[in-house]
This record gives C-alpha cells, sequence and structure tokens, in this order.
C-alpha cells in the first residue's frame, strides 16, 4: 500500500487562527503606512483651476519618485502663504515650460509660446486643445489691458497654470510664482 504524497497539516486552534488574522491584519496595514509615507500622497483637487481635466473634489495618488517633470505634465506642490488660507494646501496644475526656458503668452490671440532662447523664431504656439479652458473665450488679463506676459523661468524651477485659465492663481501670480522642482509630485 503507498502512502499518501499529502502531507497533512496541524489545524489551528481558534486563538492561533485569530493571531494569524490579526499578524497578517498588522502586517498589511504597516505596508501600507510605509507605502503611503515614502512613495505615495493622496490629494484632492480644490478649486475649479484645472477643469474640465480634473473636477474639483476629485481624488488623486500622487509620487515623487525616479521623476523629472516635463512639459504637460501634470504636477501637485505646496506653497506656503501667510495672506492666503488656499495656498497652505497642495496646488495643482499643468507644468508650461522648465527650468532656463522663456514664455510668452499672447492675450491677445490667446496663445502660448515656449521657447528655449528670448528670440522665439520657431515661435510654434503650445497646442493646448486638449485641456486649455477659458471662461468665455478670453484670457482674464486680456480684459484687463495687458496684451502680453514674458518671462524667463530659472533653472531648478517650473512654469505652471491651470487648465481653467481665467479662474487659475498660478506662475502668472505672485502668490504662486515658479515652482521649485523639488516641491512638486506628479499626478
Amino acid at each position: 500500500m503507498m502512502k499518501s504524497q499529502e502531507q497533512k497539516q496541524p489545524k489551528l486552534t481558534g486563538a492561533a487562527a485569530l493571531f494569524e488574522y490579526v499578524e497578517m491584519f498588522v502586517f498589511a496595514a504597516l505596508a501600507v503606512i510605509l507605502l503611503m509615507t515614502f512613495f505615495l500622497r493622496l490629494c484632492v483637487v480644490s478649486g475649479p483651476s484645472m477643469n474640465n481635466t480634473l473636477l474639483d473634489g476629485e481624488r488623486l495618488v500622487v509620487s515623487d519618485l525616479f521623476y523629472t517633470p516635463k512639459q504637460g505634465d501634470i504636477v501637485v506642490f505646496h506653497q506656503t502663504s501667510e495672506t492666503n488660507d488656499r495656498f497652505n494646501e497642495p496646488i495643482v496644475k499643468r507644468v508650461i515650460a522648465t527650468g532656463g526656458q522663456y514664455v510668452m503668452i499672447d492675450f491677445v490671440g490667446g496663445k502660448v509660446y515656449v521657447s528655449d532662447d528670448e528670440s522665439f523664431d520657431a515661435g510654434e504656439a503650445l497646442d493646448e486643445s486638449d485641456y486649455a479652458y477659458f471662461t468665455n473665450g478670453i484670457w482674464k488679463e486680456k480684459a484687463m489691458g495687458q496684451t502680453v506676459y514674458l518671462t524667463q523661468v530659472p533653472e531648478g524651477h517650473l512654469f505652471v497654470l491651470g487648465d481653467n485659465r481665467n479662474v487659475s492663481a498660478d506662475s502668472r501670480s505672485e502668490e504662486v510664482g515658479f515652482v521649485d522642482e523639488r516641491h512638486h509630485r506628479q499626478g
């Protein structure tokens, strides 16, 4: 007669089974805590500045691990402001230009240009048709009489804009300004 190849496992008592479940739960909870502490963050979109791409109240999981932001990426960053409480929470915007690049915004034509030099010779406007959104089809600066905005992004910084340009506080404003590359997370 052949012996069965199956080995019988000892039956766990009620206390031992309970201990195994508790142990499994504790290890899973620790893994989630470590993951959320060092690798991932939860973020809630606050306000209409990223409409229609991201809506107010949407939740994002973000990470800054092994990531360098590039033009067109959505990033989450934190700016502190003593004068405006809404900037004391994570801010979600789109990267328009990176360090060393020049940005020109034509408020009359409604176009954004990015160039590696100040001449804008090969100045083709960014194709923002997939995400840029304007209330009434105009920039708020045009309504205030401003026609052109020109700046150079400092090295190590980002120039960001909200997709809903008319209500977005972004790199055009002193409150937000240029974003330090070290203080962002990928959206």
